[in-house]
């Protein structure tokens, strides 16, 4: 999986189109540990939060972490990607 977005979806919309979501998906490679620590990283959030992203991911395969900006979504995918975690940005 990657982070890109579609160029044909890129070009339709706008950066500050709020339609975006970053979806993370399970992978067996990391702990729960890594995955909320970098979830609060990215996404500013609770561990609190990032433990309930972290046992959905887990339990049901992937989970929408951040909703927004076209940008604000591509930057959390940014974080999470730069320690090899699964994630998508799409519309």
């Amino acid at each position: 999986m990657s982070t890109a977005v579609d160029k044909e979806e890129a070009t339709s919309d706008t950066a500050t189109d709020s339609g975006w979501r970053t979806t993370l998906f399970n992978c067996d490679c990391h702990s729960f540990d890594e995955v909320e620590r970098q979830l609060v990283k990215a996404v500013h959030c609770s561990l609190s939060q990032a433990r309930a992203w972290s046992w959905e991911v887990h339990s049901k395969g992937s989970a929408v972490v951040y909703k927004g900006a076209r940008e604000r979504c591509e930057a959390v995918a940014d974080v999470l990607g730069s320690i090899k975690l699964l994630v998508k940005v799409d519309k």
